[in-house]
C-alpha cells in the first residue's frame, strides 16, 4: 500500500481564484497566495478603458470654454496634470502584490487604524457616489441622444449595468475592461481624426492666462490622480513575484495615454461651434457624420460603464476598509448595490446642470487627494528606511495601531488649502478672490504642506508610530 503525498492532502482549492463568472467574496482582508493570479499587463487596459469616455473629453472642453485657454495651452496643461497623476498611480500599484489588500487599507500605515476611517469614508463617497453619478449622467445623455429615450429611464438602464459588473467583482471587472478597450480606442480615435479635421486649433481661448492654465492643470491632475486611491484594488490579486517595473509601467501608461489623448480631443472639439441648446454629448458629436456620431454615443455609454465598474467596486471596497464590524450579509457585493442606489440619486439630481457640477467636482477631488497623497508617499519612503515586511504586514490588521501625525498632516493640509479654493459656485477662497491670476494652486499647496508636515512630525515624534511586536503565532 502506498500513501498519497502530504501535499495532495493539503492542497488548497481556491474558492474564487481566476474564475470570471463568480461573485467575489473578498473584501478588505489580504488575498492569500493560493488566490493570487494574473500579470501586470492586465493593468494597462484596466486603467485605459475607464478613461476613454465622455468625462475625460470634458476635461479638454472646460479647459477651453470655461478656463479660457486656447487649444495649445489646454493641451500643455492636460499633459502636465495627467503625467503627474499617472506616475503616482504606477507607484501605488506596487503595494497591491506586496500586501494583497486594497489601497485604502494600506492607508492604515499613514493614518492608523481608526484615523484611516476618515480618508476611507471620503473615498467611498467620492468613488461610489460622486464619480458614479458623474459618469452615469454622461452615459444617460448619450443614450438619450442616441435613442430619444428620456433621461431618467436612460439613467436607470445605465446604472443597472454598472452595478451588475461591480457586484460580480474583481475578475469580471478586469475582463470587461479588456474587451471594452479595443472598441473604445478605435471609436474615439476615429472621432479624434474627424474632430481635428474640423477644429480651429489656432482659435479658442478668451484670455485665461496663468490662472486659467493652473485651473486646467489642477483639473487634469485631479482627474488622473482621482484614481490613485484605487490603485492597489486592482493589483492586489497579482502574485507577490509580479515584475515590479511592469507593475508600475502598465497602470501609469494606460492612465496617461487614455486621459491625455481623449482630453486633447475634447479640447479640439471645444473650438468647433455647437448649437446653444445641445446637451454636452450632442455638442461633442454634432459635427460628426451620422454613422460615426452614433458609434461615439455607443462608446460614451460603454466608456461610462467601464469607468463606473471601477468606481462602484472601489467605493464598496473603501467602505469595507473602514474596519467596521458589519453583519455578514452586508459584504462587498451588497455594498456595491447600496453605493449604486446612492450614486443614482446623485446622478438624477445633477441631470439639469451637469457641466458646472462636473467642473466643481473635479476640483474638489484634487483638494482632498493632494494632501492624502502627500502623506501616503512620505510614509512609503519612510517604510523603505525603517520597518521590515513582517512588521508592516502585522501593522495593517492591528486595531490598536495609531499614527496621529498622518491624520494631523492630512487635516492641516486641507485646512490650509481652504483659502485657495477656486472656481466653486458657493465658495471662492480669499486668495483667488483677491488675486485671480493665481488660478487654482490648491492641490500643490495641499500636497506640499501635508507631505512636509508629516515628514517633520514623524521625525520629531518617532514614538507616535511605534511598530508593534508581532506575536509568536504570526512569526
Amino acid at each position: 500500500m502506498t500513501t498519497a503525498p502530504a501535499s495532495s492532502a493539503t492542497t488548497i482549492v481556491p474558492e474564487y481564484g481566476d474564475r470570471v463568472i463568480a461573485v467575489e467574496t473578498a473584501g478588505s482582508e489580504p488575498i492569500p497566495d493560493a488566490e493570487r493570479h494574473g500579470s501586470p499587463l492586465q493593468l494597462l487596459w484596466t486603467w485605459a478603458s475607464p478613461n476613454i469616455e465622455f468625462a475625460t473629453v470634458y476635461i479638454g472642453v472646460i479647459s477651453v470654454l470655461f478656463f479660457g485657454l486656447d487649444f495649445w495651452q489646454a493641451t500643455a496643461a492636460i499633459l502636465l496634470g495627467t503625467v503627474l497623476g499617472a506616475l503616482t498611480q504606477g507607484v501605488l500599484s506596487l503595494d497591491g502584490p506586496r500586501f494583497g489588500v486594497p489601497q485604502m487599507v494600506i492607508g492604515r500605515f499613514s493614518f492608523g487604524f481608526l484615523g484611516n476611517i476618515l480618508p476611507s469614508g471620503v473615498n467611498g463617497l467620492v468613488a461610489g457616489v460622486g464619480w458614479f453619478a458623474v459618469n452615469s449622467v454622461s452615459a444617460a445623455f448619450a443614450l438619450n441622444t442616441l435613442t430619444g429615450l428620456r433621461p431618467l429611464p436612460s439613467l436607470l438602464l445605465v446604472v443597472a449595468a454598472e452595478i451588475l459588473i461591480g457586484f460580480i467583482g474583481h475578475n469580471f471587472v478586469h475582463v470587461f475592461e479588456k474587451y471594452a478597450f479595443p472598441a473604445l480606442a478605435v471609436v474615439f480615435l476615429l472621432a479624434g481624426v474627424w474632430t481635428f479635421k474640423d477644429a480651429h486649433l489656432g482659435g479658442g481661448g478668451s484670455g485665461g492666462g496663468v490662472g486659467g492654465f493652473l485651473l486646467a492643470v489642477s483639473t487634469a491632475w485631479g482627474y488622473a490622480a482621482g484614481w490613485n486611491p484605487y490603485a492597489a484594488d486592482y493589483s492586489r490579486y497579482l502574485p507577490r513575484t509580479a515584475n515590479r517595473f511592469r507593475t508600475v509601467l502598465f497602470p501609469a501608461l494606460g492612465l496617461f495615454l487614455s486621459v491625455a489623448v481623449v482630453a486633447v480631443i475634447g479640447a479640439a472639439s471645444a473650438t468647433i461651434v455647437a448649437p446653444k441648446d445641445a446637451t454636452p454629448t450632442a455638442a461633442f458629436t454634432g459635427h460628426l457624420p451620422g454613422w460615426l456620431g452614433d458609434l461615439v454615443l455607443l462608446a460614451i455609454i460603454l466608456g461610462a460603464i467601464s469607468a463606473n465598474a471601477l468606481n462602484i467596486y472601489s467605493g464598496a471596497i473603501s467602505i469595507t476598509a473602514l474596519g467596521l464590524k458589519l453583519p455578514a450579509w452586508l459584504g462587498r457585493s451588497t455594498l456595491v448595490v447600496v453605493s449604486g442606489v446612492a450614486g443614482t440619486a446623485a446622478a438624477w439630481a445633477s441631470l439639469l446642470d451637469a457641466g458646472s457640477a462636473y467642473e466643481a467636482f473635479l476640483l474638489i477631488i484634487a483638494y482632498w487627494v493632494a494632501p492624502w497623497l502627500g502623506v501616503i508617499l512620505v510614509e512609503r519612503w519612510l517604510q523603505s528606511r525603517t520597518a521590515t515586511g513582517e512588521e508592516l504586514a502585522w501593522r495593517l490588521g492591528d486595531r490598536s495601531y495609531t499614527n496621529w501625525p498622518g491624520l494631523a498632516a492630512l487635516l492641516i493640509g486641507v485646512a490650509v488649502s481652504v483659502p485657495l479654493f477656486s472656481n466653486q459656485e458657493k465658495y471662492v477662497g480669499w486668495v483667488p478672490e483677491h488675486y485671480p491670476s493665481f488660478g487654482d494652486i490648491t492641490p500643490l499647496v495641499g500636497f506640499v504642506v501635508s507631505a512636509g508636515l508629516y515628514a517633520a512630525l514623524r521625525r520629531l515624534t518617532p514614538g507616535a508610530a511605534p511598530v508593534p511586536a508581532a506575536p509568536e503565532t504570526a512569526r
